[in-house]
């Protein structure tokens, strides 16, 4: 019991770590091209729906995954009572490439397995999923894109590539490119992957058990924030000491495949709206685009993404709203995982998609 509570309510994994738990449907993109160049035969995409579609087709909610997560992610903001609202909205939520659902290294046959999957970006998922609600569900206009860390990330590009199609954005816990800082966090995080003797350039024969468990503290490390770790917060979860803590936190990430974990942390670091085509590279100029209204919501002891990167951010944007989550729990906190963190969430959304323009 200790160790499921755990994962669920601490570990920077902060969805169900079953994968393969079939609820899910596949969109079949075909012979798909990355940004990278290659083209990827047989591409695949994973997602859920919640609601049903209005008959105006005007009431979709797009929820992209975050690193290592996958479409449950975002269920404490769905539902009777809750910012999204089933009798209200259309809600579809997808998994991104490498998360083991949607095409990934892990899943992929030769020649592309393993560490010959394409290089991603972000973009490469919001082309993927724009096909799917244009071409699959029918979809042209896009009430919000709510993203939490990576989906963050996503939420803020869908605003730059389609500003005609989305209507609002949140993006919580993530930023619209990846600073110079966490481009060298990530480097650490894929460091201790990649130490591991078993690794083998991603060609190995078992899991990288030893790589594994030196990401998993790495993560518990930078998850939540420096006051949780001063107050001892892992004793309210039942864990007697630090170390303990760290033990919980290797076995859940000892479930998920080290390639696809690179392939994400890789994507997460190059990312940058700027660098969508026709805006040359300048970041500001692809952030002034932006039509839709925009809500920031950075956590105000987030490790990975600060407050102060929302900030600079908002100046930008046309119609950003910017609301800090008050809590220790650092990135966490993004996905509702402090006491009150869920109801804030919950809160802020649903006043800011009550609005209309």
């Amino acid at each position: 019991m200790r160790f499921s509570f755990f994962l669920i309510a601490l570990c920077f994994l902060q969805n169900s770590p079953v994968l393969a738990d079939g609820d899910n449907t596949i969109f079949e993109l075909g012979d798909f091209a990355f940004e990278s160049g290659a083209t990827l035969p047989n591409a695949r995409l994973s997602y859920v729906t919640y609601g049903a579609l209005n008959e105006s087709k005007t009431n979709t909610v797009l929820l992209p995954s975050w690193y290592s997560g996958n479409h449950h992610g975002y269920e404490f903001l769905i539902g009777p009572g809750k910012a999204l609202d089933t009798s209200k909205y259309f809600i579809v939520a997808t998994d991104m490439f490498a998360n083991g659902l949607s095409s990934s290294p892990s899943n992929t046959p030769p020649p592309f397995a393993g560490p010959d999957f394409p290089e991603i970006a972000i973009r490469d998922n919001v082309k993927a999923t724009h096909r799917l609600l244009t071409e699959e569900l029918g979809i042209e206009h896009l009430r919000a894109v709510i993203g939490f860390s990576m989906g963050a990330q996503q939420a803020l590009q869908w605003a730059v590539s389609h500003p005609d199609m989305v209507e609002a954005a949140v993006a919580i816990c993530g930023n619209a490119k990846e600073y110079p800082f966490g481009i060298v966090r990530l480097e650490g995080a894929k460091s201790a992957l990649m130490a591991d003797s078993a690794w083998n350039e991603g060609r190995y024969d078992k899991p990288p058990e030893v790589g594994l468990k030196a990401l998993a503290r790495h993560w518990a490390t930078w998850g939540v924030s420096q006051e949780w770790w001063r107050r001892e917060t892992y004793r309210e979860l039942g864990y007697a000491s630090i170390e303990e803590r760290l033990l919980a936190a290797e076995a859940g990430w000892l479930r998920r495949d080290a390639n696809n974990l690179l392939w994400q942390a890789k994507m997460w670091q190059r990312h940058n709206v700027g660098d969508t085509p026709g805006f040359g590279s300048d970041f500001e100029k692809a952030l002034r685009s932006i039509k839709a209204r925009v809500l920031l919501m950075p956590s105000e002891t987030d490790l990975y993404f600060p407050v102060a990167d929302a900030e600079y951010e908002s100046r930008f944007i046309p119609e950003a709203k910017l609301v800090p989550i008050p809590s220790i729990w650092g990135h966490g906190a993004g996905a509702g995982r402090g006491p009150g963190d869920a109801d804030f969430l919950n809160q802020a959304i649903a006043d800011f998609l009550g609005r209309s323009r």
